[in-house]
């Protein structure tokens, strides 16, 4: 395994990042326990979770993951050895069986007493803002459209201060976003520099080989300000396995039991991924690991958030660090990209 440190501490993580949301859901608690002994037994220090999994979410389910994750601990004691990584969920309808506040009032405290009771622990590494209160181009939107009649008030200011009082009550040891935009993670750099708070050390944003839109303007204040990315979304819900062109993917995979989750099955997204399968088997490597690779050694990326189901799909997603592209793969890749760019998004 390689590692990286998180930015601006002393935490070293692994740079394959284990994902968690289908547990509860696509896998059972014994699938998941198995999931982070193979991972853990590999190398992988780094786990990642959120208030709101397994996904699709519901009343029903939700924080399911997390206590998963907790019984894990509890059971192996390891706790001390694994950097761990949650979310308060965002505010909209997807999520208004959490709450409906987004992060204001007492939401944040609130939201951490609720997780650290999950995950059975009294403290969490790394703790991220979900996706961003104010109404903006996340999640699939290409472009951003001004909307007059959102209600949203500025409060990167205070939002930060509540999280700094549970970084300074230990609960929290550190502050991520995730689903940011340029400007918005501009604000919360901006407002933690001049109010000595803690300040953002990861953006959790989707990146991919369909879809590079990070190599924005994100990629610049990720570099500039030192705020590491943390990639989710590496496989774009396994579309990049080949798996659905192929017509090999099993009944419980993804998309198969959740065809609304379109993000990554556009026609050009899928005519990019054509491209991008036969350069993996012109150079006799998997799409799965080229995607991987091509994602695990960005520059920018602190971490690669992978996510499987099974065990077989886990060893071939870690293994993957071991690939590095050659600069002919990496000029094919970028040829591809040029020629359709950012298809996902």
């Amino acid at each position: 395994m390689e590692y990286n440190i998180l930015p601006n501490t002393d935490i070293k993580v692994s740079k394959i990042c284990l994902g968690s949301m289908t547990w509860g859901n696509q896998n059972t608690e014994e699938e998941g326990h198995e999931q982070l002994d193979y991972a853990f037994e590999n190398g992988v220090n780094f786990v990642d979770t959120a208030e709101l999994y397994p996904v699709p979410a519901t009343a029903e389910t939700q924080g399911r993951t997390s206590k998963i994750i907790g019984n894990w601990l509890k059971k192996t004691g390891h706790r001390n050895k694994i950097i761990l990584a949650s979310k308060i969920a965002g505010p909209g309808d997807y999520t208004a069986h959490i709450r409906t506040s987004g992060f204001k009032g007492n939401s944040i405290e609130e939201a951490i007493d609720l997780e650290l009771k999950r995950l059975q622990t009294d403290y969490i590494d790394l703790y991220q803002l979900h996706w961003p209160e104010r109404g903006t181009n996340t999640f699939g939107i290409r472009d951003y459209k001004h909307n007059e009649k959102d209600r949203w008030e500025d409060n990167f200011k205070t939002v930060l201060e509540n999280l700094d009082n549970e970084v300074k009550k230990g609960r929290i040891r550190n502050v991520g976003i995730s689903n940011e935009k340029a400007w918005g993670t501009m604000r919360y750099i901006y407002e933690s520099k001049k109010n000595n708070l803690s300040r953002p050390i990861t953006v959790q944003n989707a990146y991919s080989l369909i879809n590079r839109a990070f190599e924005g303007d994100m990629a610049e204040v990720s570099i500039r300000e030192n705020i590491g990315l943390l990639a989710y979304s590496p496989m774009a819900f396994g579309v990049l396995s080949g798996k659905y062109i192929k017509n090999t993917a099993l009944e419980n995979s993804r998309l198969k039991l959740f065809p609304r989750f379109s993000r990554y099955s556009s026609e050009s997204s899928t005519i990019a991924t054509k491209k991008y399968l036969k350069l993996a088997e012109d150079n006799n490597i998997s799409l799965a690991q080229m995607a991987l690779a091509f994602v695990s050694n960005k520059e920018f990326v602190t971490s690669n958030i992978i996510g499987a189901t099974s065990i077989t799909q886990l060893k071939e997603n870690i293994n993957s660090i071991y690939l590095k592209l050659d600069k002919d793969i990496l000029k094919k890749i970028d040829k591809i990209h040029e020629e359709i760019p950012n298809p996902s998004v």
